[in-house]
């Protein structure tokens, strides 16, 4: 097994079938036990000349499920990768309890060490099998030995691939990659998770019923923070405590779901409230081809 320091999350820096390992000495960075606040300062990210994120501020304080909504393009997963360091804005800051990001070695390792990443298509050591793969995560973010081959047997089992674990990870389904990617960042037991389309991804009826619960319990009993992002309106309105939605690079609206429906005086379901603000267009349009439909 190699090592090598990644460039942010537990699955960025890996190439081929290496897993890569950051070993980090524990007397030499400050560590987090519990989630701390996350604060983007005047966030600018452009892709060429087309901005996505514009001189964009939030604060999200700990013990949070956020979710990040938006149409397609509007910089969703950009702000997630800003966040998460492996994407570095043009202007502006992320602040990790107090931490910035890349202002020093110490404090960014510190900060890895309180937030894991999984990008919406996860690289995954096809040769390893799914075990040695969550086992390898663990252990990059610290945890003790026992402790994590323990949880580990039980994040198989929940979801329900304990019987291909020993098998390599290129001989499983899309849905078993998906679920051996969510179990890897659970395993890490970091106070921050950044998950894009965690939920997305071939995911079975019985790996989103699993996360839901998990996410959830983390969150109340662990006092942990999730941002997410995710385009399912009854994921949103069943786990999300905030919900910031995007558009043009900027936030229009902020709030619960219940203050969100507050706001637009909507009582029907979320896809209503995420259709007036982001999509008013096809409301009309619906209108439009039921009325002009042959009687």
């Amino acid at each position: 097994m190699s090592t090598r320091s990644t460039a942010g999350g537990c699955h960025a820096g890996m190439e081929r079938d290496t897993i890569f390992v950051i070993q980090i000495p524990a007397q030499s960075v400050r560590t987090f036990h519990e989630a701390c606040m996350i604060e983007l300062q005047n966030i600018t990210q452009h892709y060429g000349v087309r901005p996505i994120l514009k001189d964009l501020s939030l604060e999200i304080p700990p013990g949070q499920v956020v979710a990040i909504v938006g149409p397609n393009g509007m910089g969703k997963s950009t702000l997630l990768g800003v966040i998460a360091g492996t994407l570095t804005p043009q202007k502006g800051h992320v602040l990790i309890g107090g931490l910035r990001r890349r202002a020093s070695v110490d404090d960014e390792l510190a900060i890895r060490r309180q937030a894991v990443y999984l990008p919406d298509r996860p690289w995954l050591p096809g040769s390893r099998t799914g075990r040695e793969y969550l086992l390898a995560v663990g252990r990059l973010y610290g945890v003790d030995d026992d402790r994590l081959m323990e949880h580990v047997d039980r994040l198989l089992e929940v979801f329900e691939i304990k019987a291909i674990a020993d098998s390599p990870i290129r001989s499983y389904s899309n849905g078993q990659q998906k679920k051996t990617a969510l179990a890897g960042v659970l395993a890490t037991e970091a106070p921050t998770l950044l998950l894009d389309e965690p939920f997305g991804g071939g995911l079975d009826p019985s790996g989103i019923l699993v996360l839901k619960h998990i996410l959830r319990h983390r969150v109340v009993h662990e006092k942990k923070t999730v941002i997410m992002t995710t385009p399912v309106p009854e994921l949103l309105d069943e786990l999300a405590d905030r919900i910031i939605i995007l558009k043009q690079g900027a936030v229009i609206a902020d709030g619960s779901p219940m203050g969100l429906r507050r706001q637009l005086g909507v009582n029907g379901p979320l896809d209503e409230v995420l259709a007036r603000l982001l999509h008013p267009q096809s409301l009309e349009q619906l209108d439009a081809y039921f009325r002009d439909l042959p009687r």
